[in-house]
């Protein structure tokens, strides 16, 4: 029986790749021309069934182009929102069914660029796509499937992408730790290799904790209080004040939540604080960002705000223009760091108990395989090495390993 072709794909929350293994080496597709990595964004054309996908649906965003951006939609996998109904583009259209579009788009640009049909797939999967809740683990993955089948595809199967990112690691003698950054989960394996490159994994845990988590607390933190956050609001049916409700600040920081930000309920909700704020331009902002659906640019700037501070020797910053002319949030590698702390700890925490199950001491670790754009952030990397101090921390392939080792499993995934 033949090996049906099979397509590896990295869904990623933020970032998603696909390939081949060609010659016994990873081989990803040009799903734009000159990227390997194509932005999980997607952008509906205002009264047309249109559907814009990767840095065209970004640029659509960011020029300011009528429609309706979305992002982060693989965070909706296992929960009852995914399969509610939005009208988008001239149809009503559920959030599987974008991510199912999203998919076949990719399986089209990767037969297009290789000549061939993907009739299966390989695609990474986190280790847990819920941290506590079974039940929505295992519905995130039945979700995902279904997707891949409405996509167009026959069967597809899952690989834990830290467990992917292995396969595409340099095999070196000793312990070691796969630390998988992603936008929306954590995950990691601790393995062992032997001198003669054999590979055994050890334990794989994950958590539901990732870099939208980051630029989350990052515009909770240092941008939401610009736009009324913790402001006090005047009681309208008696004297005194109460600070203004978190829900729309929480939500407006949350890349998932935005488009529903811009619900008529929601922009009456923000006029009806301004009225009433004692600070009144704060929560100007705020109405401002809902009336002219901003949200986006806004967690836009936050990202670049937290690359731009990474590492920085106190003089990095959240540019918001947008809102106002000159207007900017310091935001150094300390402040950063120091906001970021909670969430950095947990992911320590993590780790070390999946070198736990492994069995293995964290001073046994002599190296640590850093994937993901988020685990490029200093406070990340400090974590890893206070946890294992005496391995060395490899970055070379943090963007498209799992993408790789995906691309290399695919060959004999369904053999």
């Amino acid at each position: 029986m033949a090996i049906p072709n099979t397509l590896g794909i990295d869904f990623g929350t933020s970032n998603s790749a696909a390939g081949i293994a060609v010659a016994g080496r990873p081989w990803l597709v040009e799903m734009e021309p000159g990227e390997q990595t194509l932005p999980t964004a997607v952008f509906f054309e205002e009264d047309s069934r249109v559907m814009r996908i990767g840095h065209s649906a970004t640029r659509a965003l960011i020029s300011g182009e009528e429609g309706r951006f979305m992002r982060a939609l693989k965070s909706l996998l296992g929960t009852p929102l995914l399969h509610e109904e939005r009208r988008l583009g001239g149809e009503r259209i559920s959030f599987a069914t974008l991510i199912a579009r999203f998919l076949a788009a990719m399986k089209t640009r990767a037969e297009t660029a290789t000549h061939m049909e993907f009739t299966h797939a390989l695609s990474g999967r986190p280790v847990r796509f819920h941290s506590k809740d079974d039940t929505r683990n295992a519905q995130a993955e039945a979700d995902l499937r279904a997707c891949y089948l409405e996509a167009g595809f026959h069967d597809v199967l899952f690989m834990y992408e830290p467990e992917a990112a292995l396969r595409a690691a340099v095999p070196a003698p000793g312990l070691g730790l796969i630390v998988d950054i992603g936008g929306g989960t954590s995950d990691f394996t601790a393995f062992e290799q032997g001198t003669d490159g054999s590979t055994r994994i050890l334990a794989s845990h994950g958590v539901r904790l990732g870099g939208t988590d980051f630029d989350r607390q990052l515009s909770i933190q240092h941008v939401m209080p610009l736009l009324g956050r913790g402001s006090q609001i005047r009681n309208t049916f008696g004297g005194g004040t109460l600070p203004a409700p978190n829900r729309l600040f929480n939500d407006l920081a949350t890349w998932q939540m935005i488009p529903f930000l811009y619900a008529p309920e929601s922009r009456r909700a923000a006029r009806d604080l301004a009225a009433n704020a004692v600070e009144p331009e704060k929560l100007a902002r705020l109405v401002t960002v809902l009336e002219d659906e901003l949200g986006h640019e806004l967690a836009f700037a936050v990202e670049r705000g937290k690359i731009r501070s990474n590492g920085a020797d106190g003089d990095g910053s959240i540019d918001l223009k947008l809102l106002q002319r000159g207007l900017s949030v310091p935001l150094g590698a300390q402040a950063m760091n120091a906001t970021l702390a909670e969430q950095t700890a947990a992911i320590g925490a993590c780790a070390e108990e999946t070198l736990q199950q492994a069995g293995i001491a964290p001073e046994q670790v002599t190296r640590v395989v850093l994937v993901g754009g988020s685990s490029l952030l200093a406070a990340v990397q400090a974590q890893m090495q206070q946890l294992c101090p005496s391995a060395r921390l490899e970055t070379q392939n943090a963007m498209t390993a799992v993408a790789d080792g995906l691309a290399l499993a695919a060959e004999t995934a369904f053999a």
